[in-house]
């Protein structure tokens, strides 16, 4: 299929997109397009204009900053970010989420920003900035604001960014000193959708978990962060709590019933990844 027709502009600069973004018609940004794209061809969205923002060089950044985060702009490609020398070193898991997003065409043209603003329910990256406590730099007609990634995914394909919003920075904070991490998924075929994903972090201190992040992809609308199992591993150490983190994930997980898995498979698989990925993360801590 093809898209509806639609008026197109580059823009000349942040403030230029910002200003499209806040006209009188619906209007999506376009940056790699490998997000936005299948919606316009699959006719799923019909915006009246596609505001292009893969021009902007002040976008097209991945640094780290002088609180030592990195920050990653929203016309810099996931092979950008992958390739940058800092993100394997200091950024692990998210250099492992970004290596599982399909396949290398994808990553070449694919964004950061793009993926986090789309917000597909079996995406890896929501689920890492989560994991990672990401703070999402947005800028609007209104001025700039910041969001936590854990209030920025609220449902399939829907994010707290409002229709004149841009997202022009993610950005990572560096890990905590010591955390282990773990980033898991279940694909049917090597580049496909994950059925299933976990990203975990967590800290140790004094042998037990100081601090815990475990968040789920593909079981539910978004990201799904965990509290009750994080909450059960909290003051523990992960194989003492092995059982309870179980009973959380059964009582916690209403994953859905559609044509790529059964509701009883992704929970089988929900379950088995956490595990694995909580044990994982646990002999990373130093």
């Amino acid at each position: 299929m093809k898209p509806a027709p639609f008026d197109y502009v580059a823009a000349s600069s942040v403030e230029h997109a910002v200003e499209l973004l806040a006209g009188d018609i619906e209007a999506k940004v376009i940056a790699g397009g490998q997000s936005l794209m299948p919606v316009l061809n699959m006719r799923l969205g019909r915006p009246e204009l596609v505001v292009d923002i893969g021009r902007l060089d002040v976008l097209n950044d991945v640094r780290i900053n002088d609180s030592g985060a990195l920050l990653v702009g929203a016309a810099a490609t996931q092979a950008q970010v992958l390739a940058h020398p800092e993100v394997n070193r200091g950024w692990p898991l998210l250099a492992v989420a970004i290596a599982n997003i399909g396949h290398p065409q994808i990553r070449n043209r694919g964004t950061i920003c793009g993926s986090l603003a789309h917000n597909d329910p079996a995406a890896e990256l929501p689920a890492a900035a989560i994991a990672l406590d990401a703070i999402l730099h947005i800028h609007s007609s209104r001025g700039l604001r910041t969001v936590a990634a854990d209030q920025m995914f609220i449902g399939p394909f829907m994010t707290a960014l409002a229709p004149d919003d841009l997202l022009v920075h993610a950005e990572f904070p560096p890990p905590p000193a010591g955390a282990g991490w773990s980033f898991r998924e279940f694909a049917t075929r090597p580049g496909d959708f994950a059925t299933v994903g976990v990203a975990v972090q967590l800290v140790r201190s004094d042998g037990v978990v100081a601090d815990a992040r475990v968040v789920l992809f593909g079981v539910s609308g978004s990201a799904t962060r965990l509290h009750s199992a994080e909450e059960a591993l909290m003051g523990s150490s992960p194989s003492r709590v092995e059982d309870q983190v179980r009973a959380q994930l059964g009582a916690e997980l209403d994953p859905p019933d559609d044509a790529h898995a059964s509701a009883g498979l992704r929970r089988d698989l929900a379950e088995k990844l956490t595990i694995e990925a909580i044990s994982e993360a646990w002999e990373r801590c130093t």
